[in-house]
């Protein structure tokens, strides 16, 4: 699975007023259109099930309507902020089902499915079930990461910033979880699991 560097532009509040209380339409339109794909697909990662990625995705932009006027930009980047709020509406969600990580295969490999010819969309399909069976192999931490970073398309130092530990420890953390993802594809793939 290729994952490609977003060239989504950052938001960049255009407030003067701190102390503004609501957000315009034309600011919620211009944060939706740039983070949607980014916090969707970041919450695809974490959970199991397309549907209750797309009411949590909505949790979160509801959310932002209404912490809008606590979001601070000396603080950290918007999207730091927007992916911390993402990151807690899914720790709740888990802790709420209270049964651990578990992957839907069918729920995820429809959205990560291109339309292609049958024969392709069926080799796709059995890729994304290998990379998604071995990420539930990852610690909760690593799954983490690895979301923020290859679904949420954050920078290490903002994954790092959102986690509490340093941007190097962040790459340790992405190298070793690729190494050991590359591994338990290496052993599905050789038949050997």
């Amino acid at each position: 699975m290729k994952y490609a560097q977003s060239n989504i532009p950052a938001y960049r509040s255009v407030r003067t007023d701190t102390a503004k209380k609501e957000m315009t339409d034309l600011e919620f339109d211009q944060i939706f259109e740039t983070y949607y794909k980014r916090v969707y697909k970041y919450i695809c990662y974490r959970i199991n099930d397309q549907y209750m990625a797309e009411d949590l995705c909505s949790q979160v932009f509801e959310k932002v309507i209404v912490k809008y006027n606590t979001y601070s930009p000396e603080k950290s980047p918007f999207e730091v902020w927007l992916i911390a709020i993402a990151r807690n509406i899914v720790t709740d969600y888990h802790r709420s089902m209270k049964k651990g990580f578990h992957f839907s295969m069918d729920s995820l490999l429809d959205m990560v499915s291109f339309n292609s010819s049958p024969e392709e969309e069926i080799v796709s399909k059995e890729k994304n079930k290998d990379l998604f069976q071995a990420l539930s192999h990852l610690r909760e931490k690593e799954r983490n990461i690895i979301a923020l970073k290859f679904g949420a398309d954050l920078k290490n130092s903002e994954i790092a910033e959102l986690v509490g530990i340093s941007s190097s420890n962040v790459g340790v953390v992405i190298y070793r979880s690729l190494k050991k993802l590359r591994e338990r594809l290496n052993v599905r793939r050789n038949g050997h699991e």
